[in-house]
């Protein structure tokens, strides 16, 4: 299975790419699966700049529950201990697979993120 369509983006930022690509391969298979066969899938890197905005584009919104699923990554996720910003990737793939919503028995879309997350080995950091 390829990847290169989701590291792309972050081409500019070779530690962030790595860092996407890492965590994309840790994946269990049926969540890679399922993000390469869906073309609402995908990956950016925030180029919001002060002053000026940003440029982001996004899938248009389908029907209930086919909403986009991009994957919005910053920058500033290279500069991150690996621990965070691999979470940080990874809690955003689980919102992806989640489609924003609830994980079984959790229905707080963030815990659910955070719990999935977890599940595939990306714990969140202690604060």
């Amino acid at each position: 299975m390829t990847f290169s369509a989701f590291t792309e983006p972050f081409a500019d930022h070779p530690l962030l790419q790595e860092r996407v690509l890492f965590v994309l391969l840790a994946l269990p298979g049926d969540v890679q699966r399922d993000f390469v066969d869906d073309p609402r899938f995908g990956t950016a890197i925030d180029n919001y700049e002060p002053g000026k905005g940003w440029t982001l584009l996004m899938p248009t919104p389908g029907p209930l529950g086919e909403g986009s699923r991009r994957v919005v990554l910053r920058p500033k996720l290279e500069a991150a201990s690996e621990s965070f910003a691999k979470y940080v990737i990874a809690h955003e793939f689980a919102h992806a697979f989640l489609r924003n919503g609830g994980w079984g028995e959790i229905t707080d879309v963030e815990e659910a993120a955070d719990a999935l997350a977890a599940s595939w080995g990306f714990h969140k950091p202690a604060t």
